[in-house]
């Protein structure tokens, strides 16, 4: 079976396709310096950005982990999440506290999809 690599760098590829399964790299918020429901805003904005740019979507979610800097921020990236994800199409998830790669990130999300 081939992989695809999208977007591809000496450390990363943004997207990884194998067996159609969609692969995203770890999103953080485009404004790293809003509050924790406009990263995750944000953030989920670039999640359908990748996701679109190989065919898939919201309703093809598959897991998905969310990493907070603080779970203090739990229920406000919850407000925006629940609005989010479309009706019946809820992904396995898991939500971790987590030491961030930059001071300012409150938020970053690991999704896996189907094609």
């Amino acid at each position: 079976m081939s992989i695809t690599r999208y977007e591809t760098s000496a450390r990363m590829s943004k997207i990884v396709v194998h067996n159609n399964t969609l692969y995203l790299c770890g999103q953080v918020a485009e404004d790293r310096n809003g509050d924790i429901g406009e990263q995750t805003r944000t953030m989920l904005a670039k999640v359908d950005q990748l996701l679109e740019s190989v065919g898939s979507g919201r309703d093809k979610l598959l897991s998905v982990t969310i990493y907070l800097k603080s779970m203090s921020d739990f229920p406000a990236m919850n407000a925006v999440w629940d609005t989010w994800v479309p009706d019946g199409c809820a992904p396995a998830r898991a939500c971790v506290e987590a030491a961030m790669a930059s001071p300012e990130l409150l938020v970053e999300i690991s999704v896996t999809a189907s094609a």
